[in-house]
């Protein structure tokens, strides 16, 4: 059990941007929301999976929508407790603890916004390690945990809570809401039991998104390479150093669609990388070869300063170098690659394993 204070949401935001893969939407939106949550309502206690009753109720909170929305329709602040109280009412009972949904960079605030609000605890993991683009993406979902009732709460006052038959369909009538709603709404979902944390899980995330966030801010006080430093606290290999030369993206139903292509910088001079994303960044062509995939992260930060770069800030002429991170091992079983693997967004290959170098 410690307290996160408005100070340490610099760093926490910074690695989990990093971690979000390009989405999970602003990290610098989401640290102003949740510092001025805590400067109106106070610290907020994190606690580890362990620490949780057997008998706990543990929702997680997170934002649903086109991240490029979120940089133009600032949410309120309000939403999360908004949806929150919707799906208490609906369930019953009050939640005993917070959680979010992935280590993204505005949805790893967005729990931290309510719990100040609420004063509830933030529990120290996330349901995919990751950021990804669809609600039923999720590692709860492997062990049967459903992810409706799901309520979603906009700017206004409107709220939603969703009943489905399966993970997938709560995705899908939550997101025709969420565009209704302007593209951009909070939710509470996937209520799961303390006794099914671990298994639900991927532990201690939030203390990862504050170790790196840390190490790549000490490593550019000093000088040295920030993103070496970040490669080396995920155990990621560097894909490409270069230069965003093109960038194509749209926000069709509900999501930020798009590619960027990046010509080679140094030593990667004269190679090319082309990323496609969907909110997160799902595949990377090195030279026109497969190099890196979902569910593995594929990671672009801003080459001098280590900072991420997500896929609504991707822009001609920007310096960056692309990591590519193993992802938890539970997404590379069979169910985790039918959840999230390249051929379910589409793509014609399967599961490319990283490369060595």
């Amino acid at each position: 059990m410690r307290e996160i204070r408005p100070e340490h949401l610099d760093d926490l935001a910074r690695g989990a941007g990093i971690l979000g893969t390009g989405g999970g939407g602003d990290p610098y939106i989401g640290r102003l929301l949740a510092q001025r949550a805590m400067l109106d309502h106070g610290p907020v206690t994190v606690v580890g999976i362990d620490e949780v009753p057997a008998d706990a109720t543990v929702v997680a909170i997170s934002g649903m929508g086109a991240p490029t929305v979120s940089l133009e329709k600032i949410p309120a602040g309000t939403e999360e407790v908004t949806a929150l109280r919707a799906l208490e009412r609906y369930l019953g009972r009050a939640a005993t603890h917070l959680v979010p949904i992935e280590i993204g960079g505005l949805n790893s605030m967005t729990p931290f916004i309510a719990a100040a609000r609420t004063g509830l605890p933030v529990v120290d993991g996330d349901a995919m390690g990751r950021a990804f683009p669809e609600a039923q993406m999720v590692l709860p979902g492997l062990i049967g945990v459903t992810v409706a009732p799901m309520a979603v709460a906009d700017d206004k006052g409107n709220t939603l809570v969703v009943e489905s038959v399966s993970n997938l369909w709560a995705e899908r009538l939550a997101r025709s809401a969420c565009v209704e709603m302007g593209c951009s709404v909070s939710c509470a979902d996937t209520v799961m039991r303390g006794d099914q944390l671990a298994a639900g899980l991927v532990p201690a995330t939030l203390t990862l998104a504050e170790d790196l966030g840390r190490t790549v801010r000490e490593a550019r006080a000093a000088h040295a390479d920030p993103v070496a430093a970040a490669a080396s606290v995920l155990n990621g290999v560097r894909l490409l150093t270069g230069k965003v030369v093109d960038v194509v993206r749209r926000t069709s139903g509900g999501f930020a669609r798009g590619r960027a292509v990046l010509e080679g910088a140094g030593g990667d001079a004269g190679r090319t990388l082309e990323l496609s994303f969907q909110n997160e960044h799902l595949l990377a062509r090195r030279d026109g070869t497969v190099v890196a995939t979902t569910p593995d992260l594929i990671c672009v930060l801003d080459t001098d300063g280590g900072e991420p770069v997500t896929t609504e800030s991707l822009r001609y002429g920007l310096r960056v170098t692309v990591l590519g991170v193993p992802c938890d091992p539970r997404w590379l079983t069979p169910g985790g690659l039918e959840l999230a693997g390249p051929r379910y967004f589409g793509y014609d290959c399967d599961h490319v394993p990283l490369p060595a170098c």
